[in-house]
């Protein structure tokens, strides 16, 4: 079962649910607004009309009026920037634009100029015109859904990052502390066993049938003690020395084309050509090699070729593991390292993520998928450091 393909589905049901809730963001918040500029465009119309009367000279009433009411919408509006234009395109009056720009012509001019060519219709009185723009309360409401976004963006990048950093120490406990019990539970029996052996060549030394089945039995058990001893270093440094990356190879190849049909061809590089040094453990380095050759030969499905190439640079060594079996998807290139991620009915898909721990964390060198096409065959590529670190 591929847990990721879950997870990638979780990941898309929340990413829809936070788009609702943005849009249902937008559209309320966009609603209060139009509703704001509503009431910010009526306020304006009595500013007009309290701004005609009080300029109406020619009134009779004019010299006796109570302008009271008339000064006090005027003096009342505090957020709203206005600009008043006579009929001579000449500015004679600007309000809440700041202190310094309500004096400022050019400034004036040029919000006068900049509201024209946006298609502003402005109120016309009698010898004069009234531009005004959206207060400063209404542009934010306006920006909020984009600063909410952001906001809840933020606050969502960095709950992930956190998680996925204690998921992930989580995880390399859990890793830690199952290859040290594994490698605990292993020892008792493995010691057993040991005995069991030792007795029986004692009892039945002169029995050669026996002798030699002794013999495949002690061969076995030093294949557990190698697994038991690979899992003990799970989670500790290990100890890198020089080796041959040729004579490595050459050990992981022959020690799987024994337990590979007679149909799956070997390409690997001679183990005499001259020697290209590596810093490596070898149990752990071993490990991931037979991991990537057993992997090839379940896609290979008993028939095909598996071959190494091995070339390198200034600072690193490269080793390309390629197979003839059914190969990888690109949209799983990445996801094929995760632990728990595997393709086969039966497995745990621990293989490859335990390959790219060794490598990256033990050997500071660098895994991955440099080539797959589907049926047709996959390249594992690896890069070690020349020099230890």
């Amino acid at each position: 079962m591929d847990i990721y393909s879950k997870k990638s589905q979780w990941k898309v049901y929340l990413a829809v649910v936070g788009v609702i809730i943005v849009l249902i963001s937008v559209v309320y918040t966009n609603h209060l607004a139009n509703q704001l500029a509503d009431e910010e465009a009526k306020k304006i119309k009595q500013w007009e009309l309290a701004q005609a009367q009080i300029s109406d000279i020619d009134d009779p009433d004019w010299e006796t009026g109570d302008f009271t009411l008339h000064n006090m919408i005027l003096t009342e509006n505090s957020s709203i920037p206005v600009i008043l234009v006579d009929d001579r395109d000449k500015i004679t009056a600007a309000v809440n634009f700041g202190i310094n720009r309500n004096e400022d012509d050019e400034y004036l001019k040029e919000q006068v100029v900049e509201m024209r060519e946006d298609g502003f219709e402005p109120i016309k009185g009698f010898a004069y015109e009234i531009y005004y723009k959206e207060s400063n309360i209404l542009q934010q409401l306006r920006y909020f859904p984009f600063v909410q976004l952001l906001l809840i963006g933020a606050f969502i990048l960095f709950g992930y990052l956190g998680f996925n950093t204690a998921r992930i120490a989580e995880q390399n406990r859990v890793w830690v502390g199952m290859a040290k019990e594994t490698a605990h539970q292993l020892g008792t029996p493995i010691s057993a066993i040991l005995a069991w052996i030792e007795h029986l060549k004692l009892i039945r030394e002169k029995d050669d049938e026996v002798i030699e089945v002794v013999g495949e039995l002690r061969n076995d058990v030093n294949r557990l003690e190698l697994v038991a001893d690979r899992f003990s270093k799970i989670g500790s440094e290990p100890k890198l020395d020089p080796a041959n990356v040729y004579e490595k190879l050459e050990e992981c190849r022959a020690y799987m084309q024994r337990r590979a049909s007679r149909r799956v061809n070997f390409q690997f590089p001679d183990p005499g050509l001259s020697p290209k040094t590596i810093f490596i453990n070898a149990h752990l380095f071993n490990w991931v090699i037979e991991n990537l050759l057993r992997n090839a030969l379940d896609a290979m499905g008993g028939k095909g070729q598996i071959s190494a190439d091995v070339y390198d640079d200034r600072d690193y060594v490269y080793i390309d593991i390629k197979d003839t079996g059914k190969g990888i998807p690109n949209n799983k290139f990445k996801r094929v390292f995760q632990p728990g991620f595997t393709t086969k009915k039966r497995g745990w898909g621990l293989g490859l993520s335990l390959a790219k721990r060794i490598i990256e964390d033990y050997h500071s060198g660098k895994i991955w998928v440099k080539d797959s096409e589907v049926d047709k065959g996959t390249t594992f590529a690896i890069a070690l450091p020349k020099s230890a670190e």
